[in-house]
């Protein structure tokens, strides 16, 4: 259950990058930007981050070793991403606090024992033999 919980975590991550890129490229391109080119490059680069977490939640749901890594790297890049919303004077603080949420619960769900037995991760000295 926790290793589920985790993946839509990581999964939601993901498709709020794809949704906030899309976002970005349509105003870049319809609308009227200051930097056209920045909007574009900008939408381009999150569709391509949202990629990590995407990848990551469907190694986690087929119980992929490699997918850990990628999932908890996401949730760290996110963790100051979450922190720089936090300290705006906008409507972006309910969303820091949610990223912020989402990070450190993912984070907490990753590195749970029960978590790393289930994806088959051994700790360091505990070779098979």
């Amino acid at each position: 259950m926790r290793l589920t919980a985790a993946a839509g975590l990581a999964a939601f991550e993901g498709l709020a990058l794809v949704a906030g890129g899309v976002w970005m490229l349509v105003r870049g391109l319809t609308g009227h930007p200051d930097d056209r080119t920045s909007a574009v490059t900008g939408g381009i680069t999150l569709v391509v981050l949202a990629l990590l977490p995407l990848l990551a939640a469907r190694g986690l749901l087929g119980r992929r070793s490699w997918s850990r890594g990628p999932a908890v790297i996401t949730q760290i890049m996110a963790l100051p991403v979450a922190y720089n919303l936090l300290q705006a004077d906008s409507v972006a603080i309910p969303a820091g606090i949610v990223l912020a949420v989402v990070a450190v619960t993912a984070l907490v769900l990753l590195v749970n024992p029960e978590t790393t037995r289930a994806l088959g991760i051994r700790g360091p000295g505990n070779v098979q033999k």
